[in-house]
């Protein structure tokens, strides 16, 4: 069943309520993710293309590429741009972030955004749904795919911002730094004050020097 929502930034966005719908990572990535100086941005496994929608309001200069390998989710990212009068800023590219180096020119981004597969293909109870599978476990893609995507698509001095779990993260560090992307600033997100942070949010920034901030943690609820 396809529905409509609204966005936090007053923008429509259609789901299919028996695929994969986004959640709070993608609005906690959008207002994690500084664009206001950037003007081109790809966003890699774009899913239904929420977070380029979410980001589009704050950078009125900005255009956007979602990069997104599942039909049915482009279509719908496709729907939600029209809706919105988004065309001339929005672009929905149907492809595979593994072949990145196909489908965009090296260093051509000022920034990318992710919010890819958290799950290993080995881990976890596998979803009987496609989408889902695809969107939750590392099927079609890993953290190193998509790292290695985000570093060949930045100009140098270009921001990588992207949402996992904090499990990963000496992985995410290993592979970001084997790519020449500098973690710089970091934020964990808990779902309660007392709650060990079930995500963080990550800035990592091409060819740049060591030099991490670790910013207050998000605290989801109250």
């Amino acid at each position: 069943m396809i529905r409509t929502d609204v966005l936090l930034n007053g923008l429509k966005i259609f789901q299919d309520t028996d695929g994969f719908c986004f959640g709070v990572d993608a609005a906690l990535l959008s207002q994690f993710a500084d664009i206001r100086k950037k003007g081109h941005i790809c966003d890699l496994c774009s899913g239904n293309g929420v977070i380029p929608l979410l980001l589009s309001t704050k950078s009125e200069s900005a255009d956007f590429t979602a990069l997104e390998i599942q039909e049915a989710s482009c279509i719908l990212a496709e729907k939600s741009v029209m809706e919105n009068g988004l065309s001339g800023r929005i672009k929905i590219v149907r492809g595979d972030v593994r072949r990145a180096r196909k489908l965009f020119c090296a260093e051509s981004f000022d920034a990318v955004t992710a919010n890819p597969p958290y799950i290993p293909q080995e881990r976890g109870r596998k979803n009987p749904r496609q989408e889902k599978l695809i969107a939750r476990h590392e099927i079609l893609c890993t953290l190193t795919d998509v790292v290695c995507a985000a570093s060949f698509l930045l100009k140098s001095g270009g921001s990588f911002f992207m949402v996992h779990r904090p499990s990963r993260l000496s992985e995410i560090f290993s592979a970001l730094k084997s790519v020449r992307l500098e973690p710089k600033r970091i934020q964990f997100v808990q779902p309660h004050s007392l709650s060990r942070a079930n995500l963080v949010l990550i800035e990592a920034r091409k060819n740049a020097q060591a030099e991490l901030v670790v910013e207050a943690p998000v605290i989801v609820h109250g």
